[in-house]
């Protein structure tokens, strides 16, 4: 029996939030999995909370591509093949699953999924010789690809193809984002090589459990967008099961003791470790989790002494950042000064001054 104390150290010290600095890109554990690159403290903000200094990476040390869930993620340059392999669909139902609506018309047609995103992403590869907005790529792709790959905007008037559809092909076809580009630029990847086998690292399956255990398939079948059955078929024989509040879950064999962290970190709204799938381990109170999951507009996550203790959204005005933190509860005086470091360390990786932290 582990609880809820015992698993948010054990994702601590697994996702190394408790690192204080110094850390290499080879051995930053998140990055094997993906770091998702969604707003201004996204992707290079999760490594730099990790200890991953951004003036240390050289420019082409890392690739951005769209992944788990259809999301832009970070990885290792160096990992490409692997894994674009470990991301593609595990069988045609999960092709299904993941691209949403775009399956009805697919299979309406007779056409299959699997075999859609090959033919798009072959169009795909053959239209960006050069880099292009992904407006661009729609537009030449929607032209080459007959009606049951496409779909009416509204918001665009246009016509082009569906949007799971077109980003889960693009990575199929080998083609990288350019980080930040706003609409998104896509350009091939230098020397793209699809790899034979993924290998337990990059495992995705694997990876949840490494770093969310304890879980249950169905968890990290949501985590994936992935059907609970693919999941259940690679299943690590390597697992033991533990009780967490009455439930039975899983954690690979050997897996560390929960971390120790005394200290703060400011999570991005799409930081890794809210990511988890069992958002009640997390957050257990429901007005708290409907603060820190809305549907639209999610804020931060104020850790602290390896709990979750509150909210945060940045405020910018005339060059300066103000870091609007709402407590759950009484917050010591340590823990106030670790988060007001924690928001220097923001405003300095934004490259503007801090205003104050506003409580």
């Amino acid at each position: 029996m582990v609880d809820r104390r015992w698993i948010l150290g054990y994702r601590v010290r697994a996702q190394q939030l408790d690192r204080p600095g110094g850390g290499a890109l080879d051995d930053t554990a998140v990055l094997d999995v993906g770091v998702q690159d969604t707003g201004p403290d996204g992707g290079m903000w999760a490594l730099a909370i990790r200890g991953i200094a951004a003036e240390a990476l050289a420019p082409h040390d890392l690739i951005l591509l769209w992944t788990l869930r259809g999301a832009p993620h970070l990885y290792r340059r160096a990992d490409t093949s692997a894994i674009i392999a470990a991301a593609e669909p595990y069988s045609e139902a999960d092709a299904g699953k993941r691209i949403f609506d775009a399956a009805k018309p697919l299979k309406a047609a007779g056409l299959g999924n699997l075999e859609a995103l090959d033919e798009a992403a072959k169009r795909m590869r053959a239209i960006v010789t050069r880099p292009m907005t992904k407006g661009d790529v729609s537009a030449r792709v929607a032209a080459e690809l007959p009606a049951p790959y496409l779909r009416f905007c509204r918001a665009c008037n246009a016509t082009h193809m569906f949007e799971m559809t077109f980003r889960f092909a693009a990575t199929h076809a080998g083609l990288e984002l350019q980080p930040g580009t706003s609409p998104p630029v896509l350009q091939r990847i230098k020397g793209f090589k699809r790899a034979r086998a993924v290998g337990e690292r990059f495992d995705l399956v694997r990876g949840y459990l490494r770093l969310f255990g304890p879980a249950t398939p169905k968890q990290v079948a949501e985590f994936l967008d992935a059907p609970v059955k693919e999941v259940k078929a690679r299943w690590p024989t390597d697992t033991v099961e533990v009780r967490v509040a009455g439930e039975t879950r899983w954690l690979l064999a050997g897996a560390p003791e929960p971390a120790e962290f005394a200290g703060a970190r400011l999570l991005g709204p799409y930081d890794l470790f809210l990511q988890a799938r069992d958002r009640k381990t997390l957050v257990p109170d429901a007005d708290r989790a409907g603060e820190l999951w809305p549907v639209i507009g999610r804020p931060g996550a104020v850790l602290a002494n390896g709990d979750l203790v509150g909210s945060w959204r940045p405020r910018s005005s005339g060059g300066k950042l103000t870091v609007a933190v709402q407590p759950w509860g009484k917050l010591s005086a340590p823990i106030r000064r670790a988060i007001a470091e924690q928001a220097e360390r923001l405003s300095a990786h934004r490259g503007v001054a801090l205003k104050a932290v506003d409580y």
